[in-house]
């Protein structure tokens, strides 16, 4: 007997995935959202309104506890060593202490945030904590499992090399498969989808957000940060006092939710900057319009 597991995130993709597994029959579905602790509210809410109207979502996470302990016994017992006051042994011990929210948790473990090219987010919030707490015991009890993904070859390079079908693991003689049922498809393909079904899509869509997993994303583009900090300035005060976390807790006393380059100073720019910086650009480059765009929508969603 086979499993389908389809991973849900709230986005267009793998809401498509969803309705799409179901519209197939695939028996055994089970729908499952790893939840970074990263995420914009409206797409908790949304998933709360696809469980409801389109099929129940089991919600997994990551728990670094254990990781922390491990960091913070080692500050304890090499940074003095290394070269570290005992003011920021006991800052960095103190910044380690477990929070619960996958995301934070991570970045104080690792003493940094992800970046482009250490993307260490996707695998240790989601792919593994599914393959832990979803894959692996299916497999364990000796069920075959389809493990259904919604991502698209136009998203990058990376994803267009991918296939549709592929073999990813065996365990005691039970099979992983993954599957990319709308790799080929284009974003409005996934929202045609969502209308054939009379679903809703992630409301975020329609004020200007291009992705709705992390709110923000590391990778998310400029305009987006303009948009999210006019509509969500609360959200860059959520990052601006995680910098301050992790930067207690990494070796070099600094660490910047984006990728930075240090000043004159030596000092590293944190959000607040960044988005003030992206102000002033467009304010001196662009000059600003005095309305509002009537739709903000990337995908032209706007009524």
């Amino acid at each position: 007997m086979d499993y389908n597991v389809v991973s849900v995130s709230g986005g267009k993709d793998s809401t498509a995935v969803l309705l799409l597994a179901l519209e197939r029959n695939a028996p055994n579905l089970k729908a499952v959202f790893a939840d970074t602790g990263n995420e914009h509210p409206i797409t908790y809410d949304y998933l709360e309104y696809l469980d409801k109207k389109v099929h129940p979502i089991t919600i997994v996470k990551a728990d670094f506890t254990e990781d922390l302990n491990r960091r913070s016994d080692y500050i304890q017992n090499h940074w003095l060593e290394e070269g570290k006051s005992q003011y920021e042994i006991d800052k960095a011990v103190e910044a380690l202490k477990p929070t619960g929210n996958p995301f934070l948790d991570l970045c104080l473990y690792k003493g940094r945030f992800p970046s482009p090219r250490a993307a260490f987010c996707t695998k240790m919030l989601k792919k593994e904590v599914i393959d832990q707490q979803v894959f692996s015991p299916l497999l364990t009890e000796g069920y075959d499992v389809n493990s259904w993904v919604g991502v698209r070859a136009d998203e990058s390079p990376r994803r267009a090399a991918l296939k549709v079908s592929e073999f990813a693991k065996d365990l005691k003689g039970s099979k992983l498969w993954i599957y990319r049922p709308v790799l080929k498809w284009t974003a409005q393909d996934c929202f045609n989808l969502h209308k054939k079904h009379g679903i809703e899509p992630n409301p975020l869509y329609k004020m200007g957000m291009s992705r709705v997993g992390c709110m923000p994303c590391m990778q998310c583009r400029k305009t987006e940060l303009l948009e999210i900090s006019k509509r969500f300035p609360e959200e860059f005060e959520r990052i601006k006092n995680w910098e301050e976390r992790v930067s207690n807790a990494s070796k070099r006393g600094s660490a910047t939710f984006f990728p930075a380059k240090a000043d004159e100073l030596g000092k590293y720019p944190k959000i607040d900057t960044v988005i003030s910086n992206l102000k002033y650009k467009q304010s001196y480059e662009f000059q600003e319009e005095l309305f509002e765009p009537m739709c903000s929508s990337v995908y032209g969603l706007c009524e």
